[in-house]
């Protein structure tokens, strides 16, 4: 926490530019690109999601203007709202109120994940974005970002380790500074910091498990 990762994205997102140093994409300075290209080519799930008044099927067709009903569908079945929008009364046409107020936290990001989704960008910014969802619909998230993140690079920010341990490199931030980097198994080998807090969370996981029971 306080470590700079939402820093780092928000860079890559040119929310602001870097002062010194550059941001490569596919070799190309990204300031070189125009932001229109940077924002056709960008989906952007947040920790604290963004709803507009209107429908849910409207709020995940902005991903997509032109978008049919089946492939708004498609992508909330692979963001994992499919289930929770399918139980409303109206379903995809429930309005979500001002700014979200008729959803819940959770359904409200899994609502701005589909949305991404149906974007099909390039480049896939998470940040922390399945924080508020319960441990059975963040399977159904990860399930179906195995199909999303493939061909597109993605930049997946989260506190539950369980979310990156398929990611290609694993970056370990504190202060400002990357700490670790590599894959899962060879951070678990070195014994570092990521190794010290992945067995940490799974303790913590298993004792869970162990009171439930």
């Amino acid at each position: 926490t306080g470590g700079g990762k939402s820093t780092l994205v928000n860079l890559l997102c040119r929310f602001y530019e870097p002062t010194t140093g550059r941001i490569l994409i596919d070799g190309i300075e990204y300031r070189d690109r125009g932001l229109r290209w940077l924002q056709s080519n960008l989906g952007i799930v947040l920790q604290q999601p963004h709803l507009f008044s209107g429908s849910i099927g409207e709020n995940i067709r902005y991903g997509q203007l032109d978008a049919t009903p089946l492939q708004i569908e498609d992508a909330a079945k692979l963001a994992g709202a499919h289930d929770f929008i399918a139980e409303l009364e109206a379903g995809y046409a429930t309005e979500v109120g001002e700014e979200g107020d008729q959803l819940s936290l959770g359904q409200k990001q899994l609502v701005s994940f589909a949305r991404a989704i149906l974007k099909r960008p390039r480049l896939l910014v998470m940040d922390e974005a399945t924080s508020s969802a319960d441990t059975e619909t963040e399977r159904n998230i990860q399930q179906g970002l195995a199909q999303i993140l493939t061909d597109r690079t993605s930049f997946v920010i989260a506190h539950r380790l369980s979310t990156i341990r398929a990611a290609d490199r694993i970056l370990v931030i504190e202060k400002g500074q990357v700490l670790e980097q590599g894959t899962h198994s060879e951070l678990l080998e070195r014994g570092g910091h990521y190794h010290d807090l992945y067995t940490e969370q799974s303790m913590r996981d298993i004792v869970r498990i162990d009171n439930a029971i």
